[in-house]
């Protein structure tokens, strides 16, 4: 039997398995496990995210798990982008995403000014040389030239946006380090992380298992969804059919309200069915996983009007304003307070609970700063 759902229905159950609403989650690592990972291209929008879904919310917390615990990691992972993820699940994150071998196709390597030869040598080189400690990425491009020989490299390797250096994450054998004297550095999973497999998860395994957590987080969702999310939109189909095919006996059909056939866990349908939307309002920071784990084009989440101001130029995602998990408005930090400009009206209290909310959590995240 076909669940039928609607989509405030869907976007609701979404909010509260995101610790959205709810008691929140017990930390930055559990967030990161519930949510796929914390894109954290802007830092600050992640600290936010991530602040919004904890129960005890504490200045310094993702610094601390970063650098001092190594629960979690800092590399590009998701559509190339940067990520917090939970280290116990990078390797998982790289065999799944192995399957998609970007860096071998001419059109990429003409795009970037590399032959197949130069990105194989580079590919080769950095593991040997962040085996020693983490470099900057000056330290890191003299070191790749020197064990090359190939001087050209540098202007590619200095260029753009790490686009060299994100087959290396996508392989395991890139994340960032510890910064040092303001300075980014990098290094080696398996010499940082701890726990570190010496082979990683068999990428059907991997790719199943980002499937599940997806939809435990992101569903119900289509294979589509998922491919969007985690490679652009890109994934070899074969490889796409056959993660869902296992996950297959564990998975429902629901029936979106818009009449899309939708798939989610079969142990969240009972929670599913339960939910009942209840006008409830909330601000997320730019860049938030909520907004990321669905199409751009999903318009019960995002209306197509004002798609230009939530998804905007050279890949920027706005702080929005939800009512009922649906995009209503978008807001700005500004001088500590949430300027925000409504598309259609919502519950005023609703409203300004949200905007005191999200207003206290950047008088803290400014307060940690100063310190």
């Amino acid at each position: 039997m076909t669940l039928s759902l609607t989509w405030p229905q869907i976007l609701t159950w979404r909010l509260t398995r995101q610790f959205v609403t709810g008691p929140g989650g017990p930390g930055a690592v559990a967030v990161a496990r519930r949510l796929c990972g914390v894109q954290t291209q802007v830092a600050s929008s992640a600290q936010l995210a991530v602040a919004l879904r904890s129960a005890r919310p504490a200045a310094g917390e993702i610094d601390t798990a970063l650098w001092a615990d190594r629960t979690l990691v800092k590399t590009w992972v998701m559509r190339g982008t940067l990520h917090l993820v939970p280290s116990d699940e990078l390797p998982a994150y790289c065999s799944a995403l192995s399957t998609l071998r970007f860096w071998e196709k001419g059109s990429w390597q003409r795009g970037h000014g590399v032959t197949a030869a130069q990105i194989g040598a580079v590919i080769e080189a950095v593991p040997h040389v962040l085996g020693e400690g983490a470099l900057t990425r000056e330290e890191l491009v003299d070191a790749v030239v020197e064990v090359t020989g190939e001087a050209h490299l540098r202007e590619a390797l200095t260029s753009g946006w790490g686009a060299l250096l994100k087959p290396l994450s996508r392989l395991g054998e890139l994340c960032y380090g510890p910064p040092r004297d303001g300075k980014v550095t990098f290094t080696a999973p398996r010499r940082w992380l701890p726990g570190w497999p010496a082979e990683p998860p068999p990428q059907e395994e991997a790719g199943v298992a980002l499937a599940r957590a997806f939809l435990g987080a992101h569903g119900p969702a289509t294979p589509e969804m998922f491919d969007a999310w985690l490679f652009g939109g890109v994934a070899r189909k074969a490889v796409l059919r056959a993660w869902f095919r296992d996950l297959a006996p564990e998975l429902a059909e629901v029936r979106a309200s818009d009449g899309r056939s939708l798939l989610a866990l079969a142990e969240h349908l009972d929670e599913l069915a339960a939910v009942r939307p209840g006008g409830e309002v909330h601000l997320l920071p730019g860049f938030d996983p909520y907004i990321l784990g669905a199409p751009r084009g999903l318009e019960p989440l995002v209306p197509a009007a004002v798609k230009a101001r939530v998804s905007r130029q050279a890949g920027w995602i706005s702080p929005v304003v939800l009512h009922d998990g649906r995009v209503t408005g978008v807001w700005e930090p500004k001088d500590g307070r949430a300027v925000v400009e409504l598309f259609e009206p919502v519950p005023q209290p609703a409203l300004d609970a949200a905007v005191a909310r999200i207003e206290a959590l950047l008088a803290s995240r400014d307060q940690g700063s100063d310190r």
